[in-house]
Order: structure tokens, then sequence, then C-alpha cells
């Protein structure tokens, strides 16, 4: 069966129709805005579905939708007026200022940058060739299509930086060489665990390039190129997909992630692969390897980076796993962000008993990522983006894989209160919270809930007994991270209402 994207449209079809690609790209993105919006900062009314306050501004607010809210209004001179995307970043902006008491003019026209941004690819994405090797079809593992919004995440993107090369946006199926495989004279880095892939001039040093990076670090690199401490070797012999992490390509010929830094700034975050981060890669992605030994789950291993000392942090490439090796006979991997945004032929819509498929689902994902904390001390990013589930011929999930020890932290780097914390918001407000209620809305009078509270309750940490009883969860406020220019690692959270409760 046809995989269909359900965020953009069908590859091939005609391009949509101007005003369809506005109103579209207007709910795109105005979606995870509601979303942050209504979790950081709004106050729901009592009794009244989808209406809530705006402290800040004194307004009121009514959206419709559950996971992804739709059609924003407000209240004023007596009844309810539609906002559009601009209006809607306006009013935005103006709760923010008032709630922090601190302006920012940066994010409300990132924000509109982001919408237009979608616009092009919606009307990109249209006229794009569909790749055709099956672990690069829309939400599988290198997933090239869906841009997810699990809550709360912003809607800013990257602001001008972003316009600037965003004819090259990785969220269409454009397949080809990485660009500009790079040599660099000067020592530095580390293994890649990939072949070559062209052979360089004598002295140099193979370093692949995304088509952003160079873009977005042309003056700065001008003088390396210049001197002949970088050169242009062309394009890779090989293919490499887009993937919907933004700036990690797939390579299928070779079955291998490339990770790149990039100045882009996604979500509170610039993209960069951090010196720091790097320089603990290998401690990390060991403590996480001999986690999953022996176990059915998988850890896609990040291999080892490479990069020019000159730029270290610019110019750096991490190579990862691909999924070939990890990925158990017979069954298919699906990203679990694809999942929860939907296509045709997901594991979600097929299941004649999604109670089992559930149960099924949780056995695989929850133990190895309780495990890892308890047996281990190590702290799991296990949310959307980065799990994976592969599923029998059947639909049935049989197999945890997990990827990205960048955001991996390990006890007691961390203290175990703060590792707890954020593994319980990767893994259930970030990822469970977001699958069950996407399965619930399929398969109607399902309570995914019981199931998900037995399955956490046979792992005998004493963490999880204030997991269940607790009447809230922590749900990190992205939004007011981003307003105030906090540090993109930085994490406050705020309480969300607890599911596993009433269960």
């Amino acid at each position: 069966m046809e995989r269909v994207d359900p965020i953009l449209p069908p590859v091939g079809a005609a391009a949509p129709a101007r005003d369809d690609v506005a109103d579209r790209a207007d709910a795109y993105a105005a979606a995870p805005l509601l979303n942050c919006l209504l979790r950081e900062v709004a106050l729901p009314l009592p009794g009244r579905p989808g209406v809530h306050r705006l402290p800040g501004v004194d307004r009121l607010l009514r959206v419709r939708g559950g996971r992804r809210p739709v059609e924003p209004e407000l209240y004023a001179a007596g009844r309810w007026h539609r906002l559009d995307h601009t209006e809607l970043v306006k009013l935005v902006a103006e709760e923010l200022r008032r709630h922090t008491g601190l302006p920012n003019h940066e994010l409300p026209a990132e924000m509109l940058d982001s919408r237009n941004a979608l616009a092009a690819l919606l009307a990109a994405r249209a006229r794009a060739p569909r790749p055709t090797t099956p672990t690069c079809a829309p939400n599988s593992p290198s997933s090239p299509a869906t841009p997810t919004t699990p809550p709360p995440r912003p809607a800013a993107a990257a602001g001008g930086r972003l316009a600037a090369v965003r004819a090259r946006g990785p969220r269409l199926f454009s397949a080809g060489p990485a660009r500009a495989a790079r040599g660099h004279r000067r020592r530095g880095g580390r293994h890649l665990g990939a072949r070559r892939t062209r052979a360089g001039p004598p002295g140099y040093r193979l370093l692949p390039a995304h088509p952003w990076q160079l873009d977005l670090t042309a003056r700065d690199l001008a003088p390396a190129f210049a001197d002949g401490r970088l050169i242009r070797l062309g394009t890779t012999e090989w293919p490499a997909w887009p993937t919907a992490a933004i700036r990690t390509v797939y390579a299928p010929e070779r079955d291998l992630f490339l990770k790149f830094s990039l100045d882009v700034r996604i979500t509170n975050d610039v993209r960069r692969l951090w010196r720091h981060d790097l320089l603990k890669l290998r401690r990390i992605d060991t403590a996480v390897t001999r986690a999953f030994a022996g176990g059915p789950a998988a850890w896609l291993t990040d291999r080892g980076y490479r990069t020019a000392g000159f730029a270290f942090e610019e110019l750096a490439v991490l190579v990862r796993d691909g999924v070939r090796g990890h990925v158990l006979p017979g069954a298919t991997p699906f990203l679990a962000a694809g999942l929860v945004e939907g296509f045709a032929g997901s594991p979600l819509d097929g299941p004649v008993d999604p109670a089992g498929w559930w149960e099924a689902y949780l056995r695989q994902v929850v133990p190895p990522v309780l495990s890892a904390f308890a047996d281990h001390g190590v702290v799991l990013e296990a949310h959307l983006q980065n799990s994976l589930v592969a599923c029998a011929a059947d639909g049935t999930p049989v197999q945890a894989l997990f990827r990205d020890a960048e955001g991996v932290k390990l006890l007691p780097d961390v203290s175990r209160a703060a590792g707890w914390e954020r593994l319980v918001y990767c893994l259930v407000v970030n990822h469970l919270v977001e699958l069950a209620e996407a399965l619930a809305e399929r398969h109607a009078g399902l309570d995914p809930w019981p199931a998900a509270r037995r399955e956490l309750s046979r792992h005998e940490l004493p963490e999880v007994s204030s997991l269940l009883t607790s009447p809230t969860l922590p749900a990190k406020t992205n939004l007011l991270l981003r307003w105030t220019g906090a540090d993109g690692a930085a994490a406050r959270y705020r309480p969300l209402p607890n599911p596993l409760v009433s269960a």
C-alpha cells in the first residue's frame, strides 16, 4: 500500500492552489504554537471546552481540535473573531511580553518566517520525486517528509538564515549526492567508521558537508578555501536522503546516517554539533551500548565524528549506524514520530485488537528505557524523534530502537532526580502521551492508560511509584525558554495533568 504523508501533499500531485497553500501553511504553523501557548501560559475555563483565558492580555481564546489545535478565535466586542497566523503571532507576542515582562523582537519574526518556509515546502513538495528505497519512505527511520508537532514545540525555526537556504529544504523528497565533500589538510576529528567515497589529494582527509552547512558558513570559510586548508571535491558517488531531523541525512547504500552541524535555530536551540558534546561522545555512546547489550532493543551507535581544528563546530559531521544491521529479521522499522502523525498503511490503523497492539508497543519501548536508567545510570532522550519501533508483518510491535547520544545524560553527571524528570518528560510526556492519544483517536472507546500503568508498575524503581500517584507530569516550557533567551540545553518544566493517575 502506498504511504501518503499526512502533512504534506502526495508527491506527483498537481501543485496546490495558492490560497490552499496559504491556508494549510497557517494551520500547520499555528498548531505547535497553540500547543505551547495553551500548555505554558493559558488558563482553561472550567466547563468551557476549548476556551482559555490569556492572563497577560486578559482575553479569551478559543480553539478546536485535540492534539492539534486549529481555528484560533479571540473574543472581542461580544463575538468570536477568527485569527490568521499573523494575528495569532501578534497575540502570542503580546501575551508573552506581559507574562514575562521581557521583550523579544526576534521570535515573532522567526515564527512568521517559519510559516513562510512551510508554504514554500508545501508548494515545492508537490513536484518533488518520491524515494524508492523502503527505508526512505515517509515516516520510516529516515523519514524525509513529516514535520512532526509533538507538544510543546514553538513554531519558530531559523529566521532569516533559513530563508537563504530554503530552496534546499530537507523536508522535500529530493535526493542526491552529499554535496561538496571537502578535503582538509589539518589533522583533527575522529574515525568515522565509513569507507572512503572519493580520493582526495595527498595530505588531505575527506570531510562530508551538508549543503546548508556550506551556505551558512561560506563567509567564515572563504579564507580556508583560499589558502588551501579546504578544497572542494565535488559530490559523493552515492545518494543521501534528507530526514525529518533536518540536519541528518541517510545514505541507504551504506546504511549510515550523517548528522551535520548547522547554524540554524530549531525550537529553542541552534543545531550545532557542539564541541563539549563531541568530546564526550565516545564515553556516552559506550555507556549506552553497554546498557543495551543482550536485550531485544537496539541502540543505533554514534560511531564517531570528523571535523577541522580551525572550524571545529562549524565543520563537524557525525556518523551513526543505519537500521538494517539492528532490526529483527522480517520486521519493518517505523519512526515513532511518523506513527503519531499518521500515514496510509500505518500500523496504528491496522490492528484488529488495538489494545493488544498498544500493550505490545509498551512491552518493547518502556523496559529498555527504565532498565538503562536503573541498571546503568543512562538517561535516554526517548522522545518521538529518537525512538523507532519495528513491527512484524501483521503490524505487531516486536522491537524498539533508539538513537542520538547527543541527548543522553549519565548519572552522576546529572542528579538522579534531574535525570528521572528528563526521562519522564521524554518517554511519557513527549512519547507515550502523544502515541496514546493518536491511537485513541483512531479507535473509539480505547483507554490506553490502564495498560501503560500496568507496564510501568512491572518495574521496581522507587520513582515509578511516585510517577503513578503524582497528579502532574513535567512538561518542558519550550516557548517560554525561547522567549526569555534561555540556553538551548536549559530545561524548565510546568505541571501537566497525569493521565496515569486516573487510570
